[in-house]
């Protein structure tokens, strides 16, 4: 009976043992991980699109088709005289004119996604002021395919011109950043046609092509915002699709979208474009937009 006792009573002790380090245990894992809690990322709108646009092998391969494409619709329209990129500036006789190419440059050609995730992981929003200090620092790394079709284009004797609204006070920057990573620069012929560098070149970018289109038949041209296409880019999201469905002959042969889903019109187009909005205000818009599934019945 005392053995007996004896043996439950080591068991009791065993047990609250057992239990009081499994207290300090719980205890240390939750002071352990609490900071770790306490440091976790906030979430943010920018963080699935640009880690995507960064590291994801899907986009990637993605930009190397668009450009692969690129390719094969820049043979079809050297050989076709009657093949113009621009409809509504390339005027009169414009068969016997040197080919050109016109590309966006920003998500087009250069990724700046750097900027993106700056912005992301210091709860800042886009600035002209610290995007022209990120374009002085000349860290846009190349879209894949981008540099190899323009040099395939230049090889071609097709002039390569970069139709872009980073301002024009970057333009030095701009140049820099991509001789550095080997497109082609243009000779004697000023190629980078620059938002406000001259009289009406606003955001809408049709008066650029136009003044190129004067000298060039242009064969493709490659964006990655509506906008880039058709200045019809900051109308309503009726209008938009409207505009879409009527340039639908254009898509896939004289013009060759990029995806990008950090930013651009088809986001803003959602609140108006109205800029002044707050970020809430825009976001509730966004998510007021987006159809969804009625739920499982």
């Amino acid at each position: 009976m005392i053995l007996r006792k004896l043996l439950s009573a080591g068991a009791l002790l065993a047990l609250a043992s057992t239990a009081t380090l499994s207290t300090v245990t719980l205890a240390t894992v939750t002071l352990a991980t609490a900071p770790a809690l306490a440091q976790a990322p906030p979430p943010h709108d920018l963080l699935l699109a640009t880690l995507w646009t960064q590291r994801a092998v899907e986009y990637k391969a993605n930009a190397l088709t668009v450009y692969a494409l690129a390719r094969l619709r820049l043979d079809e329209a050297l050989a076709d005289k009657t093949w113009t990129a621009a409809p509504g500036e390339q005027k009169g006789d414009f068969a016997a004119l040197p080919p050109a190419v016109v590309l966006d440059v920003d998500e087009t050609v250069l990724d700046n996604s750097l900027y993106q995730a700056w912005m992301m992981k210091n709860d800042q929003t886009f600035s002209v002021k610290t995007w022209n200090q990120f374009c002085a620092d000349q860290v846009s790394r190349a879209i894949p395919g981008a540099v190899e079709f323009t040099k395939y284009a230049d090889s071609k004797g097709v002039k390569v011109f970069y139709v872009t609204n980073r301002g024009a006070e970057t333009e030095k920057d701009t140049r820099a950043n991509m001789e550095k990573l080997g497109f082609p620069m243009g000779g004697n012929v000023d190629t980078f046609l620059m938002q406000n560098e001259k009289e009406g070149w606003g955001s809408a970018k049709s008066t650029r092509r136009a003044a190129i289109a004067k000298d060039y038949r242009i064969l493709l041209n490659l964006g990655d915002n509506f906008g880039d296409f058709d200045d019809r880019y900051r109308s309503g999201e009726a209008d938009r699709i409207k505009a879409y469905e009527s340039d639908s002959a254009y898509w896939g042969k004289q013009w060759l979208m990029l995806p990008n889903p950090t930013y651009g019109s088809f986001d803003t187009a959602t609140y108006g474009h109205d800029f002044k909005k707050p970020l809430a205000e825009q976001r509730k818009a966004k998510w007021d937009a987006i159809e969804g599934w009625s739920g499982p019945k």
